[in-house]
């Protein structure tokens, strides 16, 4: 396993790669970490899942998730990969996109564990994390260095799978593209969230701002997010 490979990105959004590698349609999924729900709105959409179980530890977050009435097979929770509420091997697919790291470093072996519990012998692992690389990740750094956390979930991954609570199926890394049309609406997505209070000072905003500023045109501002997917499945013995 490896924790980046710069030269096997493809260029790919997260849902293709999911179309890819996931048997989503009539699957019982759990999204761990589902946030603003958008990606858990594009799963239920697009790939008809039976059942779509999203948790979310955010509880401002979460109470905005339980207003959604137009995803009849969406199911919204409160709760952390830590400590999941569904029973022993009871879920096909789990996902946790762009999510692992933030769980507390030292509960993410637990999560891991908790995650295998659930599924069903043969059922799959699909874990997304941030590569600490690139332009979008050299502004955030500004205000959230990720770099130990990333690291640390990339190592409690290895450990999962040297443990044999999960079998490697495949890595895979892309490139994202990120939209963003002005530093305004930066500011609401990645710093102004309700989980995390980044106290962030004026120069440094002003630091952020000029970063971020480097990089919009006249459409916006464009990125390329790099990205890592390890694909887990829970062996069948």
């Amino acid at each position: 396993m490896k924790i980046n490979d710069p030269n096997s990105y493809q260029p790919a959004t997260e849902l293709e790669i999911i179309q890819q590698l996931l048997p989503l349609e009539d699957s019982l999924v759990l999204e761990l970490g589902c946030g603003r729900a958008w990606m858990t709105r594009q799963l239920a959409e697009r790939f008809q899942p039976r059942q779509l179980i999203a948790t979310e530890v955010d509880s401002i977050q979460h109470a905005k998730n339980l207003l959604i009435d137009d995803l009849p097979t969406v199911t919204f929770c409160t709760g952390g990969a830590e400590s999941i509420a569904q029973a022993d091997n009871s879920i096909d697919i789990v996902l946790m996109l762009k999510s692992l790291h933030h769980v507390p470093v030292p509960l993410m072996t637990q999560g891991l564990t908790e995650i295998a519990r659930v599924l069903k012998p043969g059922g799959l692992a699909y874990i997304s994390e941030p590569i600490y690389a690139g332009d979008f990740n050299d502004i955030l750094r500004l205000f959230h260095d990720e770099k130990e956390v990333r690291t640390a979930a990339f190592t409690a991954l290895i450990q999962a799978v040297e443990m044999g609570q999960f079998e490697l199926v495949e890595q895979r890394f892309f490139n994202a593209p990120g939209h963003y049309k002005d530093f305004s609406e930066f500011d609401e997505r990645m710093i102004q969230v309700t989980h995390t209070d980044h106290q962030i000072d004026d120069i440094t905003y002003r630091r952020i701002r000029n970063a971020f500023n480097r990089h919009m045109t006249d459409e916006g501002a464009h990125f390329l997010k790099p990205s890592r997917v390890d694909l887990l499945r829970k062996p069948l013995n």
